[in-house]
């Protein structure tokens, strides 16, 4: 199974996605992490975004292609590079679940005045990206992780995926 949880910067991706993988199980791939890991903390150019992204997508065909679940998250702010991911989905004949993760921007505007181990994000690049956002299409779950705590925000997941499976 492919996971794909998007939303704004400070929206509670990461951590509804280590609460689902906690509960769950598969693997996270996350594009702050995996930025850190590459090194390019700080590299926000296009080719380095590039750089990310095809990581991502090569660390989630693997996972695929070795029968386990990849939850990834990021913002995944434009279908141009969600695509990609849901595209091997295909090619490997894994079935492809979208969560979109929300918060009102005053909780938003608070998470990114704390220090953040993993991210860099700010509230300005938050108002950059949400500028740019276009929503994942249907079929798609929409979380508010300011109304829920994560351990129930992964359940209510596990809930949709397993309605989704169920011909």
């Amino acid at each position: 199974m492919l996971l794909l949880i998007s939303g704004l910067p400070g929206s509670g991706k990461s951590t509804v996605a280590r609460a689902y993988i906690a509960r769950y199980g598969g693997i996270h791939i996350n594009s702050d992490l995996l930025r850190n890991e590459m090194h390019l903390r700080g590299h926000y150019t296009p080719g380095d975004k590039e750089r990310v992204y095809a990581a991502m997508l090569a660390r989630t065909r693997a996972v695929l292609e070795q029968g386990g679940d990849a939850v990834v998250d990021s913002t995944f702010y434009r279908p141009s590079i969600r695509e990609p991911f849901e595209q091997v989905a295909r090619e490997l004949g894994i079935p492809v679940f979208r969560v979109e993760v929300k918060a009102r921007e005053e909780t938003i505007r608070r998470r990114l005045q704390k220090p953040r181990p993993d991210s860099e994000a700010d509230f300005a690049v938050y108002e950059k990206i949400r500028g740019q956002y276009e929503p994942c299409p249907e079929p798609l779950l929409t979380l508010w992780t300011d109304e829920l705590p994560p351990e129930l925000l992964a359940t209510t997941i596990h809930r949709y995926i397993t309605v989704q499976n169920d011909p």
